[in-house]
């Protein structure tokens, strides 16, 4: 049942932003996004914002004026639950098939090196 607090793509962009501003009001969040998005206005913003604090991503501050918004989750463990979301639907719950496919097109040689040596560290600390 998980599924409806899952961010859409807009969400997410408001999410990003939250998450390296800290908590923050509409006006300061939409100045965040322009360089990401341009078209976005400050109407368009708040409203995502009051319907993701309706969805449970987003905490409001109602003490203070003007309200403050902060992510209800840290980054950390919403990308989990959306990568397990993710890895039980496109990939039958295989998380080595996820590895395999991000692999095989998307990792570059430095990025292939950087994890052959968290796999190495990772495998000293079972030993």
């Amino acid at each position: 049942m998980s599924a409806p607090n899952h961010p859409t793509a807009a969400e997410l962009d408001l999410l990003r932003v939250l998450w390296q501003l800290g908590p923050a009001d509409a006006k300061t969040v939409h100045e965040a996004l322009l360089p990401e998005r341009p078209d976005a206005t400050y109407a368009t913003v708040l409203r995502q914002l009051q319907v993701m604090h309706g969805k449970g991503l987003l905490t409001r501050d109602e003490s203070q004026r003007p309200q403050r918004y902060a992510p209800a989750q840290a980054q950390d463990k919403l990308q989990q639950s959306l990568v397990k979301d993710f890895i039980a639907k496109a990939f039958a719950g295989s998380g080595k098939a996820l590895v395999l496919a991000a692999l095989k097109n998307h990792v570059s040689a430095r990025e292939r090196a950087e994890i052959r040596q968290l796999l190495a560290t990772k495998g000293d600390d079972a030993a």
